[in-house]
């Protein structure tokens, strides 16, 4: 917008700013809402929207000619110039609620204002406008963080299209931080993480050098929740009047992105888990400035450097576990949404090792005659096990099979919980639109079947079906959390509306299950994890009867056999609306993240291998019948050299890199 800058008339001068206020928190915090409300005031005075605009008009001012420093003001840069012009800027702008200019009022003026920026810039306001007041306004760091992340993936954020040594396609959004340069290569969802944390964390060690009198702070939820009590709160901490009745909920900002949605983050959760540990510190000291009680000040040279944490994949393990893994001849492959790896956990000579490989939110896995599958947030992925490439790899002589991609199947975010083949076929768990589904290279997927209570192909979650048990390569059983038809319908009795249903008939065998997983037919038995209530069970498929084999401490989910044992994921999983209430988060209850290996004759623990690092919860088990497997997804030189052609295409006359021989 163009800003009148001229000097105001004198009856402008005369009608200084009482009191302003200033609206501060992290970017995507709700805070144009919240603007928006207050405005409502008719004592309220605003340039109508975004303040940064008119701060960013004064050269001395503006990060742009400040060589792209960051929106950090301070109180060194509060000059009597400075103030003089920035006093003028907002005056010719101010508008009250019924549109009229300054020049229409009679005594002080009560500007409110806002911009994410200004959370960098308290020290600077507080000595550019005497009395002025601030609202901290807090938004937890899992919606927020995934908020600053859609908007930065939008790109309709962008607010310094043109900055130098910033080499991503992204152009610069929101909140311009101080160490922005270091930024240039780290992913988004660490970009984001950082917007949130240095804003929370610059607004509160800036609030306590205030006097408590100054500043208040509101939680986005307490908005939402009852805007009127809100607004009548924070007017009467800012002194003005509130004479608006509210009789309906607040309309949806003009900067909203996608409707308001419960839980609407979780589609982001694999990508900011990683980080959302960082932000732990900062939001128990926000919660106690929500309390009213302003956080005890600390000092610059003693504040805690808030850091993004490197990833810890460290675990712990039984002595047993690589003794049954060298004994049977297998490694167990697992995949974690949570912490975007699929691992292998292999053992050679009493030694066991971890093998990480990175995949964006991997979830279901399957193996078969030599091909591993595995679902990601967007793809299917096949690999072929290779034997003579796997010896050549480093150090040689040590695998035994190298997995490299055979295909790539886009699918679209439809959440593979599992993935199965039936012969060459490929089956998966498609929860997203509550099916099962193929896959042929030409759609996306191709529906199979789904349960008869579902009535429309939707990708709604309606049912959360999530596990499939395939007897003589057919589809026979299958596990979701409600029998339900709406959108996340299941989620109203995720305690114990689980079933498990029979494909054939569509009809259930079990209700009243808490979050069962990971069906599966083997030995002649029909198996099934609890998740809910940490259990490995059988089912008698004629009575119902479920019969508990083994309790562990975590929420089971991943489940696969070999031999006399079971291998079962276990997932400590969080506090969260889709958890609370299971009886694994009983208090008390322990919840560990692992491996569990169960003697299924005997229901005893074998062995296990506990995570005590990132990697928090487990999605799929597959045990591979190879003892030191490699697998690369990555490695494009390698790829770029690895051919597999039909042994017929090989004649001695036209040499030709050697043939891979498959396991």
């Amino acid at each position: 917008s163009t800003l009148n800058t001229a000097p105001p008339p004198q009856h402008i001068l005369s009608s200084p700013l009482v009191a302003p206020v200033f609206i501060v928190c992290a970017p995507r915090s709700g805070s144009t809402m919240l603007f928006e409300l207050l405005a409502r005031s008719p004592d309220v005075w605003t340039v109508g929207g975004e303040s940064h605009a008119v701060i960013e008009s004064l050269p001395a001012l503006d990060p742009i000619l400040r060589g792209y420093d960051s929106n950090r003001l301070t109180e060194a840069d509060a000059t009597p110039d400075t103030v003089r012009e920035l006093q003028n800027a907002f005056f010719c702008q101010l508008r009250d609620r019924d549109g009229r200019t300054v020049a229409a009022s009679r005594g002080g003026v009560r500007m409110l204002e806002k911009t994410p920026k200004n959370a960098l810039r308290i020290p600077f306001l507080a000595a550019a406008f005497p009395g002025a007041r601030f609202i901290y306004l807090y938004r937890e760091p899992r919606a927020n963080i995934s908020s600053i992340l859609d908007a930065w993936r939008s790109q309709g954020f962008v607010t310094y299209p043109e900055m130098p040594d910033w080499e991503r396609h992204e152009k610069w959004s929101m909140l311009l931080l101080e160490n922005w340069r270091a930024l240039s290569d780290k992913p988004l969802p660490e970009i984001a993480a950082r917007q949130w944390l240095d804003a929370n964390t610059q607004i509160l060690n800036d609030l306590t050098q205030l006097p408590p009198d100054a500043w208040c702070a509101i939680s986005y939820d307490e908005v939402c929740a009852d805007p009127q009590l809100a607004a009548e709160r924070l007017s009467e901490f800012a002194g003005w009047r509130w004479d608006v009745k509210l009789d309906a909920p607040l309309p949806h900002s003009r900067h909203t992105l996608t409707p308001p949605a419960a839980e609407k983050w979780r589609k982001n959760e694999s990508d900011l888990t990683p980080w959302l540990p960082a932000t732990d510190p900062i939001a128990r000291r926000a919660a106690i400035a929500l309390r009213d009680l302003p956080p005890r000040p600390i000092s610059q040279e003693n504040a805690p450097q808030v850091v993004i944490p490197a990833l810890d994949f460290s675990s712990e393990h039984t002595s047993s576990f690589p003794e049954v893994l060298e004994a049977l001849g297998i490694t167990i492959a697992v995949s974690t949404y949570q912490a975007g790896k699929l691992i292998f956990i292999r053992a050679k000579d009493g030694v066991l090792n971890t093998h990480f490989r990175d995949f964006q939110s991997p979830m279901g896995l399957a193996y078969r005659d030599g091909f591993l599958a595995l679902g990601t947030k967007t793809e299917a992925w096949t690999f072929r096990a290779f034997q003579e490439p796997a010896a050549q790899i480093e150090p040689k002589g040590t695998h035994d099979a190298l997995f490299l991609p055979a295909t790539r199947y886009t699918t679209g975010d439809i959440r593979i919980h599992e993935i199965a083949w039936v012969g060459t076929e490929l089956w998966a768990v498609n929860t997203r639109f509550s099916c099962l589904c193929t896959f042929d290279g030409r759609h996306n997927f191709v529906p199979r079947w789904r349960p008869p209570f579902i009535t429309a192909l939707a990708p709604q979650d309606r049912c959360h079906l999530n596990g499939v048990a395939f007897v003589e390569d057919a589809p026979a059983y299958v596990t979701c959390l409600g029998a339900t038809d709406t959108p996340d319908g299941w989620r109203v009795n995720k305690v114990n509306g689980g079933l498990l249903l029979d494909v054939a008939s569509g009809e259930p065998i079990v209700r009243g299950l808490s979050m069962p997983h990971s069906p599966r037919y083997y030995g002649g038995k029909l198996w099934l994890l609890e998740s809910g209530h940490g259990r490995l069970s059988t089912v008698d498929v004629a009575s119902g009867q479920t019969t508990t084999v083994a309790e562990m401490p975590g929420f089971t989910r991943g489940l696969d056999f070999h031999g006399p044992y079971a291998f079962i994921g276990l997932s400590q999983v969080r506090e969260t609306a889709v958890f609370n209430g299971l009886p694994i988060c009983a208090p008390g209850r322990e919840r560990q993240c692992g491996i569990w290996v169960i003697d299924i004759r005997t229901g005893a623990t074998v062995a296990f291998l506990r995570f005590s690092g990132s990697v928090q919860e487990i999605f799929a088990i597959q045990v591979l019948p190879v003892r030191w497997p490699e697998l690369i997804n990555e490695d494009h030189e390698l790829l770029g050299g690895a051919f597999f052609v039909p042994p017929e295409a090989l004649v001695e006359s036209a040499p030709v890199e050697p043939v891979l021989a498959p396991v």
